[in-house]
């Protein structure tokens, strides 16, 4: 099943849910019941948002967005990382107050729909499973916390029947806040890497090098810049020294560069009487440049 699809439907799942559980928070008294319903109606907001981005992510390249739409994926995850922060900080805040101050609750409501959610959820994240986009594994995740979420729940609610702990609630809410937070902030970081343009997790750039110069006529590479759109693909541009840029060649580097996961490389070819300005790209100042204050040779 499309990516797409199943956001659409995690979507539905979801939405009609967090209003069925907003309802459900407020028969029962319940805080943790209600967290969910907030960290809920975050998930289908920003799912919502996901399922418009991922489709508008599989556009092909055009003139306005020459590198392709594949960032508008990642979009989705910004706002989904975002509304889950502040959520489980809200959430959290609002536990600690139930701590200190407990509330009574009706357990029996609390336990059939903490079991009612557990089955929803868990029919959720079965159904979109499948590691494609960033977008859709930051989908998955909520689906799979907020599984562990009603668990949680109910084992607290049928505790709290025969115990009359009421604190159990908030504490069991406040869990499942820093729990959201943390994943949150894991999710934030990968972001942030490919907005950095760090280079893509799993690819040593001195192992690459180093595979590509025992290709025969191949005397050096640099140059070499690795970067991801989406998290998936790897592109790459780099400068190979050779006397041969037959199409053996660069089919043999491509070849290379694909079990490395490279997709889209670019490559730029020197001979060796060539001499690059500089092996380790420093990007020269503008002005430096227009006024010709450097003369190499």
């Amino acid at each position: 099943m499309k990516s797409q699809k199943r956001i659409l439907v995690a979507f539905l799942l979801n939405f009609g849910f967090s209003v069925f559980e907003f309802f459900g928070g407020i028969f029962t008294h319940s805080i943790a019941i209600f967290s969910d319903a907030i960290h809920d109606l975050g998930d289908s907001i920003s799912i919502g948002a996901s399922y418009f981005l991922e489709k508008k992510s599989n556009k092909q390249p055009d003139k306005k967005y020459n590198f392709g739409y594949a960032r508008f994926s990642i979009l989705g995850a910004v706002i989904t990382t975002v509304i889950l922060l502040i959520g489980s900080i809200m959430v959290a805040y609002s536990a600690i107050k139930r701590i200190i101050q407990p509330v009574a609750i009706n357990y029996n409501g609390m336990i059939i729909f903490a079991v009612i959610g557990t089955v929803v959820n868990l029919c959720a994240s079965i159904f979109t499973k499948g590691e494609h986009s960033l977008n859709q594994k930051a989908v998955n995740l909520h689906m799979l916390e907020d599984v562990l979420g009603w668990i949680v729940v109910l084992i607290g609610a049928i505790v709290m029947k025969f115990s009359n702990l009421l604190i159990l609630d908030p504490i069991m809410s406040f869990g499942v806040a820093i729990f959201i937070f943390i994943n949150a902030c894991k999710t934030a970081k990968e972001i942030l890497d490919l907005f950095l343009i760090k280079t893509p997790k799993g690819i040593d750039i001195e192992e690459l090098k180093s595979h590509l110069t025992e290709i025969e006529s191949v005397v050096d590479v640099h140059h070499i810049h690795l970067w991801s759109l989406d998290g998936q693909g790897v592109y790459a541009t780099m400068h190979v020294v050779s006397d041969d840029c037959s199409l053996n060649v660069k089919q043999k580097i491509k070849q290379e560069l694909k079990e490395h996961g490279i997709v889209h490389a670019t490559l730029e070819f020197e001979n060796t009487q060539e001499n690059c300005e500089e092996t380790i790209c420093k990007v020269e100042p503008i002005q430096k440049l227009i006024y010709g204050h450097h003369h190499h040779h």
